[in-house]
């Protein structure tokens, strides 16, 4: 995407600065990022602009697959890439054995199959945190925010969110500007069940998603893909807002 308008290195700065901000005002000296680290170019972009912001030993790394992860080696060159500790928790056990006991009472369908774990991993990330005194880590980016590409109270939870406001294009830029490893930022995402990559489940690339988001195209060549985008970002923005309450 061409988007000239968006400076890797001053927006790194800038996010550096708000997370260190962020933690000053709100934290204690000692307190901890909690970060999942998957391997992918979000939790690897946050994680390293979190180590530049507080340092290695304020940024805690939990990895957490699912039974054997083929790339989980990724994950442990990010941590190792950066200095910052880090433990595994494996879901597996704890995936299999809730899933199995669901399926004695209703038949488990594949949005409960796709979602379960993100939530596991999420309640794992706030365990940690609360062993530790740490603040969950949200990485969730603005293209896939905008599409409803994430898990509600699972990836899309945190307690702040660092990558929220940048494009999957800008969140690549900025991990070539601050020096992330070329190959892990820009790894082809797969989501891990279908062995499809998010693009092919999305049906369609995140360079067009985000010129759209950006204004740099308005799609009017492409009626079916901006109606199939607008559906998209109408029927998910309830997990981007508060919860409805009843007010008297």
């Amino acid at each position: 995407m061409d988007n000239k308008g968006f400076n890797a290195k001053e927006v790194s700065e800038r996010i550096i600065k708000w997370i260190r901000d962020y933690f000053e005002t709100t934290a204690s000296p000692d307190t901890k990022a909690v970060i999942g680290i998957s391997g992918g170019k979000d939790s690897s972009v946050a994680a390293a602009l979190c180590v530049k912001a507080l340092g290695k030993e304020r940024v805690l790394g939990v990895l957490m697959p699912q039974g054997e992860q083929p790339d989980i080696d990724y994950s442990r060159r990010v941590v190792g890439f950066l200095g910052m500790d880090s433990i595994t928790v494996n879901i597996g056990e704890t995936v299999s054995t809730f899933m199995g006991e669901l399926a004695k009472h209703i038949e488990p369908t594949r949005q409960a199959q796709v979602n379960t774990p993100a939530r596991i991993r999420m309640t794992t990330l706030y365990a940690v945190a609360a062993c530790c005194g740490g603040r969950v880590v949200n990485t969730c980016n603005l293209s896939e925010d905008w599409v409803g590409y994430s898990t509600k109270y699972g990836d899309a939870a945190g307690d702040f969110s660092v990558l929220s406001d940048l494009t999957v294009t800008e969140v690549l830029q900025v991990g070539d500007e601050i020096g992330m490893p070329y190959d892990i930022v820009h790894k082809v995402p797969i989501d891990g069940l279908s062995g499809k990559s998010d693009e092919e489940n999305l049906g369609f690339t995140y360079a067009a998603l985000d010129r759209y988001i950006r204004g740099l195209d308005d799609l009017s060549s492409q009626p079916e893909l901006k109606s199939r985008i607008d559906k998209l970002h109408a029927a998910n923005l309830h997990k981007l807002r508060l919860m409805p309450k009843f007010e008297l």
